[in-house]
């Protein structure tokens, strides 16, 4: 399974850290060119509309805020992984776009609850699908037919892969997360993501929402034709079914335009 970027561990490792400050992070930053060149590049664009050009990360930060320039770095990480093509007929793009919609979406939803932190939902959401990045990489003939079952029938992906391969996305993302020694709790939200594995926990309850928000909204696609309801235990912290959540959080069109934005790097 691949490495996690060493940068990045650092800049995950500030944003457990309570005392950490924005100086931390341009430290990181500026000590990796590749995430140095692509946040000033995204910081630039037109999405921005800054009064005038940024030139380093420390303005960077200023502009844009601590928790911007974070995310996108760890968004940078995650596409910095993803393979340019794979066999399996995969669209890496359109699963860019779902998990970087999910990410923003499940920090969002994190001020619903009590016991979630906000970075940690965005962490878990941009990574949730990505045991289907290890299977279109691995083995791609197995995911392609899992994802043709999914789209003839409509299906669950998680049903399909167990069926085709024997473990499925949730199970495979899990054990690469715990190789990269990420706290338990993003552990746990990435691997009972299923509606009948559910663990009923604030965080699990705003990415698995978030997920399921993306895909009613169709902002990207990665693979999975089905979309759940809510589980009862989840409307009750959220405040609603799937639809009233969605109507809750206002419009989201600004959440998938800044991942539009984030993916093309």
């Amino acid at each position: 399974m691949p490495a996690f970027p060493k940068s990045v561990e650092k800049i995950l490792a500030l944003t457990r850290d309570v005392n950490s400050t924005p100086k931390d992070l341009v430290d990181v930053i500026d000590k990796d060119p590749v995430v140095t060149v692509k946040v000033l590049k995204v910081v630039n664009s037109a999405y921005y509309s800054l009064p005038r050009q940024v030139t380093s990360i420390g303005h960077a930060v200023v502009y844009l805020g601590f928790n911007t320039i974070k995310n996108l770095a760890l968004s940078i990480a995650a596409i910095g992984m993803l393979p340019k093509e794979n066999d399996s007929g995969f669209d890496v793009q359109q699963y860019l776009l779902h998990s970087l919609a999910t990410a923003s979406i499940a920090k969002q939803l994190a001020s619903k609850v009590d016991n979630a932190d906000p970075m940690d939902c965005f962490i878990a959401g941009l990574l949730h699908d990505f045991g289907k990045v290890v299977f279109a990489q691995f083995m791609p003939a197995e995911f392609k037919t899992a994802l043709a079952i999914s789209a003839q029938d409509k299906s669950s992906l998680h049903t399909a892969l167990r069926a085709t391969i024997g473990a499925d996305h949730a199970l495979v993302g899990a054990m690469l997360v715990e190789k990269w020694r990420f706290a338990p709790a993003l552990i746990e939200t990435i691997r009972h993501q299923r509606p009948d594995d559910f663990k009923d926990t604030d965080m699990i309850a705003c990415v698995f929402a978030a997920n399921q928000i993306s895909k009613r909204l169709e902002f990207g696609f990665a693979g999975n034709h089905w979309i759940d309801e809510l589980p009862a235990s989840l409307q009750k912290r959220l405040g609603g079914n799937l639809d009233e959540v969605i109507a809750s959080l206002g419009d989201l069109a600004p959440v998938f335009q800044e991942a539009q934005v984030f993916a093309k790097l």
